[in-house]
């Protein structure tokens, strides 16, 4: 207790009758790094705001060291009572403060102190909230989705600040990236109750994920132990004299305990609605540009696009990049320029904020647009309740209005309505806003199997790399172009840093040499593959299936906990062998990509 700076134990807190957090304990210490997860509705944002001081919980310890000082950063930033930017952010302001703090991270923010907040958008007014909260210089800072609505450079940016600083740190947040990078501990809100983790987020999924694993063992033992013991009621010989009464209470404390047991909460059950496929060429565009007020958004950019191309854009927000997205998809005519879509086109498009969803609509209406109560998935026919059912929506909650929707469940409720619709190219718009890591984790997986295009806007980096095969970007100081690079986010800046011959430059009119995209290259009937090369795309295949099949090989003799202490040489010869195979398929694997690239960028 002596080294702590805020302590919470044991708290309990209900609404409306059911427990919210059920136990529930957190320790802030100095220099603390915690990133605070669960599921949406678990309680993070409560424990926050008890942590705070804003909410009381119905029983538990609430500890803060004498002299601490708590900031809080809350979802939902409200500016509308103040005059000015410049004046909410100095309003926390102290005779200790310093006072050329809140001028100097406006400007590192870039914020307008003279802007009026009821003109903010969300981004902005995030960025005015974090400079207030900042310039105050808490001991604890207490941050709730921070990084809600910024742009990667401001992200970035507030990792280097947040590593700077002398502050402890517990923070909520969707990116995984961001959480990766800031914290050192982790504590897990399960079912109302807190796990601690001494490591940060980065340990956090393996661990998560053998804890819940542990839980289905014990549940199973419970299970059989309840067998045997109602087998011994039903059968046993005692049991036909006389019921051994501390049997049947024994017995009767292992149903209420199972009957009790707070199970994990289900898991959201992604599917995207296929459409027939579209042509090969999804989206050629050509010379496009368009201008607003004399500002070029996109000047002579053009670009191929095909089936099952993964294109995500990134940049600063207000660079364009719904522009753009809206000029690839035929939404919105350039100034100059052309855009041919493919054939067979079905393309759903989920928008950042969501303006599908009316507040007075019911969350049923959202699903089959006010026709009826069943919607077509595929080739079955589904009420809405069964299928709002797979994205976590309770029975009751289908003829509710969507404004009772937690932002959460607003996220979940707008890709339930957007995957429900056939499509072969899926537009989206920030699809992870709102969302919990579990979500996430399986909207990832769920883009990795369609079998469509995806155009994807997020500033979501971890999201990002696990997704696209390419990203476009806009070029640093040339205004209007946009360049696109060759893989994922992490793979766009190792080519900024070191390697630009692997971009392509989508603007005749920088100064630098185009460098082409292989699959973009020009074809020429004059150039083909060589024989070495097809021969080599032939036999690859091959000789990694067989690479693959030595490595399972031997990671299954290696689990043999025996093989060590019988036979150590053997043991080690395995894992040399293991780790020459592991290069080798690896090696194999580009060799194989390269070649394949070279020969699309043929025509071959």
């Amino acid at each position: 207790m002596a080294t702590s700076l805020l302590y919470l134990n044991d708290l309990f807190l209900s609404f409306g009758g059911d427990s919210l957090l059920d136990g529930a304990s957190i320790l802030v210490r100095p220099r603390d790094r915690i990133a605070l997860v669960g599921r949406n509705g678990s309680g993070k944002s409560t424990l926050l705001k008890i942590a705070a001081g804003q909410i009381e919980a119905d029983s538990g310890e609430h500890f803060v060291n004498p002299g601490v000082t708590v900031g809080y950063l809350e979802q939902e930033p409200d500016l509308t009572s103040y005059e000015s930017v410049d004046a909410y952010v100095r309003e926390g302001q102290t005779e200790l403060s310093d006072g050329a703090a809140p001028a100097r991270l406006m400007e590192a923010l870039k914020i307008d102190p003279a802007a009026n907040p009821a003109d903010l958008s969300g981004g902005e007014a995030r960025r005015a909230a974090l400079a207030r909260i900042l310039s105050e210089a808490p001991d604890i800072l207490l941050l709730d989705e921070p990084t809600n609505h910024l742009d990667l450079p401001a992200i970035e940016w507030l990792e280097k600040k947040l590593s700077n600083l002398h502050a402890a740190i517990v923070v909520i947040s969707h990116d995984r990236r961001f959480l990766k990078s800031v914290t050192t501990r982790t504590v897990w809100i399960d079912r109302g109750k807190t796990r601690s983790l001494d490591q940060g987020f980065s340990a956090f999924e393996d661990w998560r994920d053998k804890v819940l694993e542990e839980e289905e063992r014990d549940r199973h033992k419970l299970d059989r132990k309840i067998v045997a013991e109602e087998h011994w009621v039903r059968y046993g010989v005692t049991a036909r004299r006389k019921r051994n009464v501390r049997r049947m209470r024994e017995l009767g404390e292992l149903r209420r305990t199972r009957r009790e047991e707070k199970r994990p909460t289900g898991k959201v059950e992604f599917t995207a609605t296929a459409a027939s496929s579209s042509g090969k060429r999804v989206i050629v565009a050509e010379h496009l540009s368009k201008s607003y007020e004399g500002r070029a958004i996109v000047d002579d950019f053009s670009i191929e696009i095909s089936r099952q191309d993964r294109i995500g854009l990134v940049g600063p927000n207000g660079a364009g990049k719904t522009t753009l997205i809206n000029l690839l998809t035929g939404q919105l005519a350039p100034d100059t320029g052309s855009i041919k879509l493919g054939t067979h086109l079905d393309v759903i498009t989920l928008d950042q904020r969501r303006a599908s969803l009316k507040d007075d609509m019911r969350v049923a209406d959202a699903i089959t647009d006010g026709r009826g109560d069943f919607v077509t998935i595929g080739e079955s026919k589904k009420h809405v309740s069964s299928y709002l059912k797979d994205f976590l929506f309770g029975p009751e909650q289908w003829r509710a209005r969507v404004t009772t929707l937690s932002g959460g469940e607003r996220g979940r409720l707008a890709l339930a309505a957007a995957l429900a619709k056939p499509s072969n190219l899926l537009v989206l718009d920030e699809p992870t806003n709102d969302l919990d890591l579990e979500t996430l984790e399986l909207l990832e997986e769920m883009l990795t199997q369609y079998d469509g295009t995806l155009l994807l806007v997020s500033h979501d980096r971890s999201f990002l790399d696990g997704l696209v095969t390419s990203i476009v970007t806009p070029t640093p100081n040339i205004p209007g172009q946009w360049t696109e690079y060759i893989g994922g986010y992490d793979d766009m800046i190792a080519q900024q840093g070191g390697a630009p011959a692997s971009t392509k430059t989508k603007n005749t009119s920088a100064k630098k040499e185009p460098t082409a995209k292989p699959k973009a290259a020009p074809k020429s009937a004059s150039l083909k593959l060589s024989y070495k090369d097809q021969y080599a795309l032939e036999q690859l295949p091959k000789e990694m299936e067989k690479l693959e099949a030595k490595i399972s090989a031997a990671k299954a003799a290696l689990e043999d906990p025996k093989l060590f202490e019988t036979n150590p040489e053997k043991f080690n010869r395995v894992a040399a062998t293991l780790a020459e195979d592991e290069t080798r398929l690896e090696t194999c694997e580009e060799q194989w990509l390269e070649l394949e690239m070279k020969r699309e960028s043929l025509g071959q």
